[in-house]
């Protein structure tokens, strides 16, 4: 399986879909983040330039499974040269589009979902992420620009329930500073409470009970990544 995670805009939380929805999710999956601006800041894999697209498609020949983060600077250079190398978009399986509701990001996600459309890929392999939405928010309201543009403009696989709640779970494990596996995560089995009992000191009950804190989040979190990342209905 082969995916790119792709939207013109920022802050729609690309690199969350790619590390936490997909990465653990498809067994021996590579992570490769393309990201000019931010190339160094917490990327965990490789990290190649939107105009290394020639070195991207040639190594991703050699790999049976892959996630590309395209980072938001990037993607337009990246768009020109998949243009370039006619045929290249067939690399990828599928691309997978998250978005946020912001009016905004609603348009540039419009604009992604076209530019991809323009460039050949069909509608069964463009699946969008309803991503970041606040609890009892349903799809339906908080999208409704961009569900109205794709059923005027149908380029892109549309199910309401590829969706996403915000969660500061993400701000944690990023703070962590490691590539952790929210499922591995939600099946610690450490007895924190004892911990906590027998700790010497308050900074020592602090970080357990922030460790404790943690795992009860990725508890919660990981039922709904594995719902929507089945609804994505991703065949190679």
């Amino acid at each position: 399986m082969k995916i790119a995670v792709i939207n013109f805009s920022g802050n729609v939380g690309k690199t969350t879909i790619a590390r936490h929805l997909l990465m653990p999710r498809i067994p021996g999956a590579e992570l490769i983040a393309i990201e000019s601006i931010n190339a160094d800041e917490g990327h965990q894999g490789q990290s190649l330039r939107g105009r290394q697209f020639g070195e991207l498609q040639e190594y991703m020949q050699t790999v049976d499974s892959v996630v590309v983060d395209i980072g938001a600077s990037n993607v337009e250079d990246l768009m020109a040269l998949m243009r370039r190398y006619q045929g290249s978009h067939e690399d990828f399986d599928c691309f997978v589009i998250p978005t946020v509701a912001a009016v905004k990001q609603q348009q540039d996600t419009m604009a992604t979902l076209a530019e991809l459309a323009r460039s050949g890929i069909p509608a069964s392999r463009l699946k969008v992420v309803f991503n970041m939405l606040d609890d009892g928010v349903e799809v339906a309201q908080a999208f409704e620009l961009l569900l109205a543009f794709v059923e005027q403009h149908p380029v892109a696989h549309i199910s309401t329930r590829c969706r996403l709640g915000a969660n500061e779970i993400y701000g944690r494990v990023k703070a962590m500073g490691a590539a952790i596996d929210l499922a591995v995560l939600a099946r610690d089995t450490t007895d924190y409470k004892s911990l906590i009992v027998k700790a010497d000191n308050v900074a020592q009950k602090l970080a357990l009970a922030q460790a404790l804190a943690t795992r009860r989040l990725a508890c919660g979190v990981v039922p709904e990544l594995d719902a929507c990342f089945a609804a994505l209905e991703l065949v190679p």
